[in-house]
């Protein structure tokens, strides 16, 4: 019998940007919903190093970012070292989602189809402008001239369905 154990995934959530006052605290570029969904997670793992840090406090900092303090740094020398870090933590520590929510990571990479069939590239990006969440999809193969994406907005007349393998577009917000 082999054991086929599924690697654990893990999710980005942050990026350090730069020590905040003197006392540890860490400016944040936040890569989710905000400061309030970083505080559900406690344990941070940093992507290059490995390095554990465990969140002792977060808050907004009123510009789409946020400061944190991490138990793991004392001063403001330590807070320094972090910049560049990108706080990672498991898939399994995210909540559960209600019928139609999703995590932007799932649609990430995704092969993009119409509803006709045709495949017209990978879902790159989703970006949210304001009104609704905005898929970006790169045309593969790439066109010699002309726009390299496209972008769908994830609504239900133009997002048909995806799963964990591709995603179904009308072919009405195909471009290309």
């Amino acid at each position: 019998m082999t054991d086929k154990t599924v690697p654990q995934q893990t999710l980005e959530f942050a990026a350090v940007t730069g020590a905040h006052g003197l006392n540890g605290e860490v400016r944040l570029k936040l890569f989710g919903e905000g400061a309030d969904a970083l505080s559900l997670i406690k344990n941070y793992t940093a992507k290059a190093s490995g390095a554990a840090f465990t969140l002792k406090k977060v808050r907004s900092d009123g510009k789409g970012g946020a400061i944190a303090r991490f138990a793991e740094v004392q001063n403001r020398n330590d807070a320094e070292k972090m910049r560049g870090t990108v706080l990672t933590a498991p898939r399994d520590v995210l909540p559960q989602l209600a019928e139609g929510e999703y995590y932007h990571t799932d649609l990430m990479g995704l092969d993009a189809f119409t509803d006709a069939g045709t495949r017209v590239g990978k879902v790159i990006a989703v970006e949210n402008f304001g009104a609704t969440d905005i898929i970006e999809i790169v045309l593969e193969p790439a066109p010699e001239k002309g726009m390299k994406t496209f972008m769908v907005p994830l609504t239900k007349e133009a997002v048909i369905e995806w799963d964990s393998e591709k995603l179904v577009i009308a072919a009405d917000f195909a471009e290309g």
